[in-house]
């Protein structure tokens, strides 16, 4: 029986993929772990843990309680975030990586999920359909991580066989939980604003195009690259994964098709730079051949359903 740990449950990625892993195996075979001692609502219909990744002990404790197969490592701190807290962000993007890449290592699971991110690339990369292969020189502290992390994870697989999986996540969009300091939140936080009839102050310039993903589209990606045969899954490091591109005036002019009144206006801070660093489109060719990914949501219907969901919230 499938008995998967999802640690950093409580993060804007961890809760929605909880709730689709419990939808497709069952409450009781998914266990929701954060630092946290309290569970978010959406998670309390299943098994809940207490657990810091660093803690190698704790980990081994939990994994042995509830038999775990298979470990979603979601806990970092990304990329604004890390930037204020360098030390800590490599502390815990790195140790709790090893910690579990060990554990599959050792033969005490079967296999894990590790998220990257398009922070990987850098301000010599290629911007537009940036490829799977091109030059990667991270300028940030959780650019940095990842990068050294996708190189552990390719290294864990060849040298040991552990069936690690990874995806590159864009910028990830989602009504149903707040993001946690990254340098796309921007494209979250203005659909709050709008539905408050507030003007929208973004972080960012009204030019700078990022690559984003509604988040049912990246939780069925992960669901999807896990569920796939081992022998599919090509790229050891990490997948490019494209959902949409777009720029804040793109956004606010889609917003603006349905909130005629919505007003924005630009203040770039230290996330510009972050951002300049950053793709502005993706090319995932190896994700839709290996595994057969494709995207369902483009911009318009995206707006449409995260303007209907935060107005209900």
């Amino acid at each position: 029986m499938k008995k998967v740990l999802v640690i950093g449950a409580g993060g804007q990625i961890g809760t929605e993929l909880v709730v689709g892993l419990r939808k497709r195996f069952g409450n009781d075979n998914i266990i929701a772990s954060d630092v946290k001692d309290e569970v978010k609502d959406a998670l309390k219909d299943g098994p809940y843990e207490k657990l810091d990744v660093m803690n190698d002990a704790d980990l081994k404790e939990v994994v042995a309680k509830h038999q775990i197969t298979e470990i979603y490592l979601l806990a970092a701190l990304l990329s604004a975030t890390a930037e204020k807290h360098p030390d800590f962000a490599w502390k815990l993007n790195m140790d709790g990586l090893f910690n579990v890449l060990n554990l599959a290592k050792d033969g005490v699971i079967e296999k894990i999920f590790w998220p990257s991110s398009i922070a990987v690339f850098g301000p010599n990369t290629p911007k537009d359909n940036t490829p799977q292969y091109t030059i990667m020189e991270p300028s940030t502290v959780y650019g940095i991580s990842k990068l050294a992390g996708e190189r552990w994870c390719e290294y864990y697989a060849k040298q040991y066989d552990v069936d690690v999986r990874s995806i590159r996540y864009p910028g990830l969009i989602s009504y149903t939980s707040l993001p946690g300091g990254g340098t796309t939140d921007y494209a979250v936080d203005i659909f709050y604003s709008a539905n408050r009839n507030e003007k929208f102050t973004c972080f960012l310039s009204e030019e700078t195009g990022l690559p984003m993903m509604y988040m049912e589209d990246a939780i069925r990606a992960t669901i999807n690259l896990m569920e796939a045969p081992k022998e599919s899954i090509k790229i050891r490091s990490s997948y490019n994964l494209a959902g949409i591109s777009f720029t804040p005036v793109e956004i606010f002019n889609a917003i603006k098709r349905v909130r005629p009144n919505f007003e924005i206006e630009y203040a770039p801070d230290f996330r510009q730079k972050i951002a300049d660093s950053w793709p502005s489109s993706i090319d995932d060719t190896h994700a839709r051949q290996d595994w057969g990914w494709e995207p369902e949501f483009d911009l318009e219907k995206m707006c449409e359903i995260m303007l209907d969901n935060v107005l209900k919230n």
